[in-house]
């Protein structure tokens, strides 16, 4: 059985002390061996990234943009075979899958213009024969730390920027699906990308520990749960170091009375069961307000009846299975224990019937759901949709903001002054207007507010250039003997 590699200074290498199985989700079969990192495995490759940094960051932007444009070229060419390694270890369908490395291109397409991104700013003559101007430096070695349900996407919106920026970077794919990260960094050594500026090490809490401590890794970037995002925040601050870190998500879709309620429901269900649900931006929860409840209940299920579960590679499958066994019983533990809960259980995806040992799990509706019941206020990540019934705005504005995650949301509605109003008062860091994923284009950043944020820098985007940059303010005077004398006062621009 082939057994994935590390990938450290361009050299695949792999670890003999400890492996894993990475399954098929959709037959439940291994169908690969993963090298787990040691210790001294992620030290090497901090160290290698480390060495590469002094030559990658003084490359000059012609050059580094050389790398992005062949690399968008690259992507574009071989999406469908990378799609296909995405679909075979998530298990979400190729559509889905090549839609990810489509809006993963979008950063790289970001990145590619870093000659503009990193210009700096200048004042002349700010005090008699004295200039100052500004500059952007990379900040030095950056972890990089991706989930499972985006392989290609997260990365990318990682590593494009950290590396435009003058940065080296250490990826830790999930050890769940990480072939798509080889194939990435196979990628840009063929785009002309130096060996060591991209580095791939897989493993579990030893390699991001690892990572976290390291006095070479000057910043940690992560994607994942709201635990996880915190425990890394606080490690890696503590051992000073810049950090953002995207936790998790609970987004609400609020529906007014007034909204088109088939458009309305082909965007939840889109929305809610799309890549069975393993998105972070996902809807999760309606928010239905007045007496809309009953009529769209009844056009979600309608919808949800007639979608296609099945192999992720069959092109008439609309939602594959769940990443793993695990993940498959605990999502439908929330199926389980939901009408004890109170709510009403109008489509049961335990009910669902499927040939062989996949982690396939059906989609659930669940309505008049509890804002104090387990299903609404835990992330499932699975294909759960929860009802909740509220008689005003005001209410489902309330209810959406008391909430303790705040990365997406949206509103349903035809009132401009109602949409407003929403936009203006929501407690969530991506809304959306008539949009039931509204996740920013590639010249905007990605990030949440509340537990769904742990740092103050949003992902990719203008954001990112920040992130990934140390400002320097340089001042400057030529020498004027004439006009030199001692003067112990404070400096002024008069």
């Amino acid at each position: 059985m082939a057994r994935i590699p590390h990938v450290i200074a361009g050299e695949k290498v792999t670890d003999a002390e400890r492996t894993q199985p990475v399954y098929n989700p959709a037959t439940g079969e291994e169908q690969h061996e993963l090298s787990i990192a040691s210790v001294a495995t992620v030290e090497q490759a901090i160290a290698a990234a480390k060495a590469a940094l002094p030559a990658w960051r003084k490359t000059s932007l012609t050059k580094r943009a050389d790398v992005f444009f062949n690399l968008r070229q690259l992507l574009k060419q071989r999406t469908p075979e990378l799609a296909a390694i995405v679909t075979s270890e998530h298990g979400k369908v190729l559509s889905d899958a090549a839609g990810e490395i489509a809006r993963g291109l979008e950063n790289v397409e970001f990145a590619s213009g870093l000659l503009h991104l990193l210009k700096g700013e200048r004042d002349e003559q700010v005090s008699t024969g004295v200039d100052v101007h500004s500059i952007k430096q990379p900040v030095g070695v950056v972890a990089a730390i991706t989930p499972f349900n985006f392989p290609v996407m997260v990365p990318l919106w990682m590593i494009a920027s950290a590396i435009a920026c003058g940065n080296t970077v250490v990826l830790k794919p999930s050890e769940r699906d990480p072939s798509a990260s080889v194939f990435i960094a196979d990628l840009f050594r063929e785009a002309g990308l130096p060996d060591g500026v991209l580095n791939v090490v897989h493993g579990d809490k030893t390699a991001v520990d690892t990572l976290l401590d390291s006095p070479d890794v000057k910043a940690v970037s992560f994607v994942g749960s709201t635990p996880i995002a915190k425990y890394i925040y606080e490690r890696a601050a503590a051992n000073g170091k810049r950090v953002q870190a995207l936790g998790g998500a609970k987004n609400h879709a609020m529906v007014m009375p007034d909204a088109e309620l088939n458009m309305t429901a082909d965007n939840v269900v889109s929305a809610a069961y799309g890549s069975a649900g393993e998105r972070c931006m996902a809807i999760s929860v309606v928010v239905a307000v007045g007496g809309v409840g009953d009529e769209l209940v009844a056009k979600i299920k309608e919808r949800m009846e007639k979608l296609v579960i099945g192999d992720g590679t069959d092109p008439a499958s609309e939602m594959g299975p769940l990443i793993t066994a695990e993940a498959k019983a605990r999502v439908e533990s929330y199926v389980a224990g939901a009408e004890a809960e109170g709510a009403t259980v109008v489509v049961d995806g335990r009910e669902a019937k499927f040939e062989g040992n996949g982690f396939f799990t059906g989609v659930s509706l669940l309505d008049h759901v509890k804002t104090d019941s387990k299903v609404y206020l835990d992330e499932i990540f699975g294909p759960v949709l929860a009802v909740v019934r509220v008689d005003t705005y005001e209410e489902g504005l309330e209810l959406i903001n008391t909430h303790q995650f705040g990365n997406g949301t949206g509103i349903f509605t035809r009132d401009g002054a109602t949409a407003r109003a929403f936009e203006f008062d929501v407690e969530a860091g991506m809304v959306g207007i008539n949009v039931p994923i509204p996740v920013p284009v590639g010249s905007f950043s990605f990030g949440g507010w509340k537990d769904s944020l742990f740092g103050d820098t949003h992902i990719y985007g203008p954001e990112s250039i920040n992130f990934y940059t140390r400002s320097k303010v340089v001042t400057t005077r030529w020498p004027n003997a004439e006009q030199s004398k001692v003067d112990l006062g404070f400096p002024s621009n008069s």
